[in-house]
C-alpha cells in the first residue's frame, strides 16, 4: 500500500460526549448525511458501541490513545478501522485510518499543518505511557462498571425472551379462539342470508317499501359478515401456519375466464365492462386453483367495487422470463403513496367505501398477498389518486 493510501482517512474533532463539532478529513466518505452534530458511537458497527466508549473513556481520562481497532459504518457497511486520538482543550482530536501506520502518517500530517498545536499534541503522546498505571485503575473501574452493566442487560434478555413466550402462546391462544367464534358464526350467518334472499323473492309484490328495505338491509347486513367471517377463517389459519395447498397444473387464461364470467353481474349493475385479452399462450402453471381463484376474485370484485359507472377493467396475461404475469387495472378512485403502503395489512383499506357504498372487510388483501407468497410468487399495486389502480400478480411458470 502507498504512503497517500495509507494517509486516506478521518481526522474529526468532538466534544468530550463523543459529538463531532468540526471534520478535518473524511476521504472515506463515511456517510452521506453531514458528520457534524453527530455521536461518533452512532457511526460505528453495533458489535463495536462499547469498545467506542472505551476508547472515548481512555482518551478523555489518559489523554491519548493509539491503536484502537473499531468497526466503523462506512456507507452502511461495517469496516474495520484503526483509531487513534489525543485530548486537548477540552476537545478529543479522533483520527481513523484502515491500516496502523495510517493513523500515525495521517497524524504527522495533522502535526504538520496545525503548527499552533504541534507542541500540545506531542506532549500528551508522549504522555501515553507515564498515564498508564492510572489508566490501569482506571480500567478496572471501568470493567466494573460495564460487568454491572452487562448483567443487567443479560437479565433483561432472559426477561423479555419469556414474554415473548407467553405473548406467542396468547397470539396461538388468540388465533385459536378467532377460528372457533368464525366457525360457529358462518352457519347462522348463512342460514340469515338464505332466509332474507328467500323472502324477498317470495314478499317483494306483497310487503310494502318500508319492510321491503327492512329485508335488503337484513340480507346486505348478512352477506357482509359472512364475507368478513369467511376471511377471518382464512386469517385464522394463515397466521397458525395452516393453509395448505393442493398444486396442480392448471390453465390460468380458463380461470381467469371463469372469474370475469362470475363478476359480470356486478360489473353490469355499475355498466362498467371487463376486457381480457392473452398476449401468448402460456403453459400449464402449478398452483391451488381454488386458492388462486380465491385471490383473482378478490382483485377483480375491488375493481369493480373502486370502479366509476361506465369505466373499463382491462386484465391481461403474459409471460414475463420463467413467470405467468397477470394485471387487473381498473379506472377507479385510485389511491395516496400512503395508502397503497398500507393496502396488504389487515384493515388496510377499513373504511373506504366503493363508488356505489359497498363495504369492504378489508382483509381480503392480506390473505391476497399470502396466498401468492405461499405459491412462491409476488404481487404489486401502482396507483394514483383520480388515475385508477393496477395489481400484477407474477407466478412462477413450471413444475
Amino acid at each position: 500500500m502507498t504512503d497517500s493510501e495509507q494517509a486516506e482517512g478521518l481526522i474529526l474533532v468532538c466534544d468530550l460526549h463523543g459529538t463531532i463539532i468540526r471534520v478535518i478529513r473524511d476521504e472515506l466518505k463515511v456517510t452521506e448525511s453531514p458528520l457534524l452534530g453527530q455521536l461518533l458511537i452512532r457511526l460505528v458497527d453495533r458489535d463495536s458501541v462499547e469498545k467506542t466508549l472505551n476508547f472515548l473513556l481512555n482518551l478523555k481520562t489518559g489523554g491519548a490513545c493509539f491503536d484502537w481497532e473499531i468497526n466503523l459504518r462506512i456507507q452502511d457497511k461495517p469496516t474495520p478501522l484503526h483509531f487513534g486520538g489525543v485530548a486537548l482543550d477540552g476537545q478529543l482530536l479522533i483520527i481513523g485510518s484502515k491500516t496502523r501506520n495510517g493513523v500515525f502518517q495521517l497524524y504527522e500530517d495533522f502535526l504538520q499543518i496545525h503548527n499552533e498545536q504541534a507542541h500540545a499534541l506531542g506532549t500528551s503522546a508522549k504522555a501515553q505511557s507515564t498515564l498508564a498505571l492510572v489508566q490501569g485503575e482506571r480500567d478496572n473501574v471501568l470493567f466494573d462498571e460495564l460487568s454491572r452493566l452487562n448483567n443487567e442487560l443479560v437479565n433483561l434478555h432472559r426477561e423479555l425472551a419469556k414474554k415473548n413466550v407467553e405473548l406467542a402462546q396468547l397470539n396461538a391462544l388468540k388465533d385459536q379462539f378467532l377460528g372457533m367464534a368464525a366457525h360457529d358464526l358462518r352457519t347462522p350467518l348463512g342460514h340469515i342470508m338464505s332466509f332474507s334472499e328467500f323472502l324477498l323473492e317470495d314478499l317483494a309484490t306483497i310487503i310494502d317499501e318500508s319492510q321491503l328495505e327492512f329485508i335488503t338491509i337484513i340480507r346486505s347486513s348478512s352477506e357482509f359478515m359472512l364475507a368478513l367471517v369467511n376471511d377471518l377463517l382464512d386469517i385464522s389459519r394463515i397466521e397458525s401456519g395452516k393453509l395448505e395447498l393442493d398444486l396442480q397444473p392448471t390453465h390460468l387464461a380458463a380461470l381467469i375466464e371463469r372469474n370475469v364470467a362470475l363478476n359480470a353481474v356486478l360489473a353490469n349493475k355499475k355498466k362498467i365492462s371487463i376486457r381480457f385479452r392473452q398476449s401468448q399462450d402460456l403453459p400449464e402453471v402449478m398452483v391451488d386453483e381454488e386458492r388462486i381463484e380465491q385471490v383473482l376474485n378478490n382483485l377483480l370484485s375491488n375493481a369493480i367495487k373502486f370502479s366509476s359507472l361506465e369505466s373499463v377493467i382491462e386484465i391481461s396475461l403474459e409471460q414475463d422470463g420463467g413467470r405467468a404475469i397477470i394485471s387487473i387495472k381498473d379506472e377507479g378512485t385510485g389511491m395516496t403513496a400512503d395508502e397503497c403502503a398500507r393496502l396488504f395489512s389487515p384493515l388496510g383499506r377499513r373504511g373506504k367505501p366503493g363508488t356505489g357504498g359497498e363495504k369492504s372487510t378489508g382483509l381480503g388483501l392480506a390473505i391476497v398477498r399470502k396466498i401468492v407468497t405461499e405459491h412462491k410468487g409476488e404481487i404489486r399495486v401502482e396507483s394514483e389518486p383520480g388515475h385508477g389502480t393496477t395489481f400484477r400478480v407474477a407466478l412462477p411458470i413450471g413444475t
